[in-house]
């Protein structure tokens, strides 16, 4: 098995197991927040959050250095922020249709780009995010960002549960 293949099929199991989670949602309860804290995303950023910057954007970045910023503006001009911006400065979706198309099309993105990244350039090329932290291998770095996806898919799991939904360890972890 090849380090793409590991990716690949990490990939595809994080998003179909998000997407039955997405599947799980009623448009009514996409402002639904838990009740305790104050900084948490409602469910509308979270699908946002998961279907848009969670994983295929950011690997893009990473393969192709293309982090969706408009022309002439660097990942260096951007305030730290702008990065990991607060909860309140989110935006969300409007209906859980569109966040499904988005996570499709995020999908798509993200199994394109780590089919174009190259089995050698996996291992053999070094880089750092843009928000910090040491060069680490192209390998981990889309790792990670499946790894985002990931932890943000536990987050909407234990959402639902608080919701009062019947979930459990089939719906995060996959049948």
């Amino acid at each position: 098995m090849t380090l793409t293949q590991v990716l690949l099929e990490e990939a595809e199991a994080t998003y179909t197991i998000t997407e039955r989670l997405f599947r799980r949602v009623a448009d009514e309860e996409l402002s639904w927040t838990p009740a305790t804290g104050g900084t948490w995303m409602t469910v509308g950023q979270l699908l946002l959050h998961c279907a848009s910057f969670g994983c295929g954007k950011a690997i893009q970045g990473f393969v192709k250095g293309d982090w969706g910023l408009p022309a002439g503006t660097g990942v260096e001009d951007l305030p730290p922020q702008a990065h990991v911006p607060p909860a309140a400065a989110l935006p969300g979706v409007v209906s859980v249709e569109q966040a499904l198309e988005l996570l499709a099309k995020d999908r798509s993105l993200a199994v394109s780009c780590i089919e174009a990244a190259g089995e050698g350039n996996l291992l053999g090329r070094r880089v750092a995010a843009p928000w910090g932290g040491p060069e680490v291998s192209l390998f981990q770095h889309l790792l990670h960002m499946i790894a985002h996806l990931a932890q943000h898919k536990g987050q909407l799991f234990y959402y639902l549960k608080l919701m009062g939904k019947e979930v459990g360890t089939s719906d995060l972890w996959g049948e």
